[in-house]
């Protein structure tokens, strides 16, 4: 067997103390760097043994500063959002209002009154604000935050119905984004799934013939966000269900998921059920997310009757799962918004009710800025989504921008890529040969540095 020569391999200490890499090292810290000079160093000398040449001191450089940014690149970094899906979940979903931002940086900077009553100098409860003032909205006797709608639908399950038979539909036995599978939840909260009816068609009589078997802690209600089923199907009504679980003494409880405070159907978005709905419908516990419809924070909400909720509250599992300070700040003011009717305050049902023909004008701001830099683009009416697993159907007619270069001959994909790769990034999309900008989601105070981004990544391009 050959012996391998891994002596003349570039050593750790130096590759990382690089010159070169200063500026590298001063963002990342000397100890990160040189855990990657290693490993750098460790895929060399494997390199080797098989066969590779061994890399000069320079070249190992090179691989660690490519490192070095690949991992920087790995931090959250601010995003326009131009591709017309509202509630982008691979891109943080509702963006905030000024006045939430405002009370999130409060909050983050300094001292708050989170548990403390200031007229007495006495604890106080944690979100009191938020909890009131959401119950209020809702029309709900009661209201319990959590830090996300998953945990919302667990807490409330376990704590009606741990050891007991849950009732579900098996056209509700759904699973949404990132791995969140009704009955695995289910199952971690110490319930029993029990399916009733059938994938297309589920009738009352189907949950009244399980209820007769005994066992059950409560019914299951799960909208339909994501996805739809048409055609021969059947669904009980929400008020019939409530009836129903009275009379056999059983909790009924809705995983409501997009959260909306404000009826959509004006703007064309289909019907997407309100929190109130829910609650005047008779459901005892509603759970759904902050950070979709309702446009706040990261965070779950069980919203209906005070026996329910406060049972959720005793549960030990609420402690674990109870919203942090920063999402309630923001909240506080999301829904003080909602209160007062500054709907225009919150970003999301901004941008929900905006109309084709105002994207359109904004559109055209965009074409003849760009035109009077040289940039040729195209006004062009477009289609994007709610996103954030609501209003699965709903298409939000939109307008914007499209854009192929000079006599459509570059490289779109590139020209996407580059977008991305500024500061701030843009996203949007790339269909029929050309990049596509959709005006409904970049929000205001994006625009001139939407069309510098443009403008780059162009003109570098032709280069």
């Amino acid at each position: 067997m050959t012996k391998v020569d891994l002596s003349r391999l570039p050593r750790v200490d130096r590759v990382a103390q690089h010159p070169s890499l200063a500026g590298l090292r001063r963002r990342l810290g000397a100890e990160a760097m040189t855990r990657l000079a290693r490993r750098v160093i460790e895929e060399a000398r494997a390199g080797v043994r098989a066969g590779a040449s061994c890399p000069s001191e320079e070249e190992a450089v090179a691989r660690l500063m490519a490192a070095a940014q690949a991992s920087l690149s790995a931090r959250s970094r601010a995003v326009i959002n131009a591709t017309g899906v509202v509630l982008h979940t691979n891109l943080g979903r509702a963006p905030l209002g000024p006045r939430a931002v405002q009370a999130l940086a409060r909050a983050a900077g300094g001292y708050t009154s989170l548990e403390v009553d200031l007229s007495t100098g006495r604890r106080g409860p944690r979100g009191a604000f938020a909890e009131g003032a959401l119950a209020s909205l809702a029309g709900a006797e009661a209201v319990l935050l959590v830090n996300n709608g998953a945990a919302a639908v667990m807490l409330a399950l376990g704590a009606l119905s741990a050891g007991k038979k849950v009732l579900v539909s098996r056209g509700e036995l759904v699973e949404i984004g990132g791995g969140f599978r009704v009955p695995e939840v289910l199952a971690r909260s110490g319930a029993e799934l029990s399916e009733v009816g059938t994938t297309n068609r589920t009738r009352v009589a189907d949950y009244a013939q399980a209820l007769e078997r005994g066992g059950v802690g409560a019914i299951l209600r799960v909208h339909q966000g994501n996805f739809r089923q048409v055609g021969f199907v059947e669904r009980p009504e929400r008020r019939a269900l409530s009836a129903l679980a009275r009379e056999a003494g059983v909790w009924l409880v809705e995983d409501l998921g997009g959260g909306a405070l404000v009826d959509l159907t004006p703007s064309g978005l289909g019907e997407e059920p309100t929190v109130q709905a829910c609650v005047s419908g008779g459901v005892d516990v509603v759970c759904f997310s902050t950070d979709k419809v309702l446009g706040g924070p990261q965070g779950g909400a069980l919203v209906g009757r005070s026996e329910a909720v406060e049972r959720a509250r005793r549960d030990p599992l609420a402690r674990a799962l109870r919203m942090g300070r920063l999402p309630l700040a923001a909240l506080e003011e999301t829904l003080a918004c909602y209160l007062e009717g500054d709907l225009d305050g919150v970003p999301t049902v901004r941008m929900l009710k905006a109309t084709p023909e105002a994207l359109r004008a904004r559109a055209e701001g965009w074409r003849e800025a760009l035109g009077a830099r040289g940039i040729a683009v195209e006004v062009v009416m477009l289609e994007g989504a709610v996103g954030g697993g609501a209003l699965a159907e709903a298409a939000l007619p939109s307008a914007g921008i499209a854009f192929g270069g000079e006599d459509g001959k570059e490289d779109v994909e590139e020209v996407a890529a580059r977008l991305r790769a500024g500061e701030p990034a843009v996203v949007g999309r790339v269909q029929e040969g050309r990049v596509l900008l959709d005006a409904r989601t970049v929000l205001p105070g994006e625009e001139e540095a939407l069309l510098a981004a443009v403008v780059a990544a162009v003109v570098a391009l032709k280069r």
